[in-house]
């Protein structure tokens, strides 16, 4: 195996939805993200058409812990005894201990949680790299970088290899060249300062290849990075305007719906359909209202300690 190879884990039969990425370093093979349970037969054959299998990986390089990124973990280092995997330190403890992940993603999933993300298996604490971002370490022949780049998850990484940079949710959806790349904002912990200073961070990596968990690769360049912070505060401004206008969350999520689809239509009549099911539109507006009520909040107690 040669350069980076993406396995499309063909997330509920569909293509094109859910990536993880595979490149050897010397030392093993390293897996950025695992993809969830449900997903787990599709990585094996994603191995297999590449002339390797799970016992081959040796570096499982988590962007984040959500179940569409993670999920397959703990099933993974359990059939792999020699590999580890590398987490940001504020999400380890949800590896190690899931319960409360599970049962958080269970309120949003109900009875579809087994169908769609499948097995969840805890991961052994001394097989996890615990990291804060800025780490620098050598695998085998490749020096590896991890970035912290919240935004997203408040425990959200990026990795550098060489001339690739994975970036997991944070680089936005993007499902074809021709649409913009769009952030997803899921609860809890969307923050949009933080995710503009990741993207700052990212667009001044020399790097020459962008790899997106949803979906793809694309050349680093100022465009994508353009195009996500300006859909980003197009979304944003959607869902604020509708919250200050006192929509209920009923009719703030249909609006969003129809505009954002809307949107990605006159990109590509093929768009709508794929990125609704990539990425949920009612999740979007779900976590960027929880931000900018919780910002007024924070407003408002400030302004109450100054006395105002």
């Amino acid at each position: 195996m040669s350069g980076v190879s993406l396995l499309d884990l063909h997330f509920q039969d569909v293509p094109g939805v859910i990536a993880a990425y595979v490149f050897d370093t010397g030392d093993g093979l390293a897996l950025v993200d695992t993809g969830p349970g449900s997903t787990l037969g599709a990585l094996e054959a994603g191995l297999d058409s590449l002339g390797a299998s799970l016992r081959d990986v040796r570096h499982v390089l988590l962007t984040h812990v959500h179940l569409d990124h993670a999920g397959a973990a703990g099933t993974v280092l359990s059939r792999v005894p020699r590999a580890r995997a590398y987490v940001h330190e504020r999400g380890a403890a949800h590896l190690a201990r899931p319960e409360r992940l599970l049962a958080s993603a269970a309120q949003i999933y109900g009875d579809q949680m087994e169908r769609l993300w499948g097995e969840f298996l805890p991961v052994d604490p001394d097989r996890l790299k615990v990291l804060s971002g800025g780490e620098h370490w050598r695998a085998g022949d490749l020096e590896l970088r991890a970035l912290y780049t919240p935004g997203h998850a408040v425990h959200h990484l990026a990795y550098v290899a060489g001339d690739d940079v994975f970036v997991g949710d944070v680089g936005g959806i993007r499902l074809s060249e021709r649409q913009t790349p769009r952030a997803p904002t899921p609860p809890p912990d969307i923050d949009l300062e933080a995710w503009r200073a990741s993207v700052q961070t990212l667009r001044g990596l020399d790097a020459r290849t962008l790899h997106l968990a949803h979906f793809g690769a694309y050349p680093q360049s100022a465009a994508h990075w353009d195009g996500l912070l300006a859909t980003l505060d197009t979304d944003a401004g959607r869902v604020k305007a509708g919250l200050d206008a006192g929509h209920s969350p009923e009719r703030l999520a249909a609006e969003f719906t129809e505009q954002l689809l809307e949107d990605l239509a006159a990109e590509d009549p093929g768009l709508p359909d794929r990125y609704e099911f990539a990425c949920p539109p009612w999740m979007s507006v779900q976590g960027l209202a929880r931000y900018w009520t919780r910002r007024a909040a924070r407003s408002g107690a400030e302004a109450q300690g100054r006395g105002e």
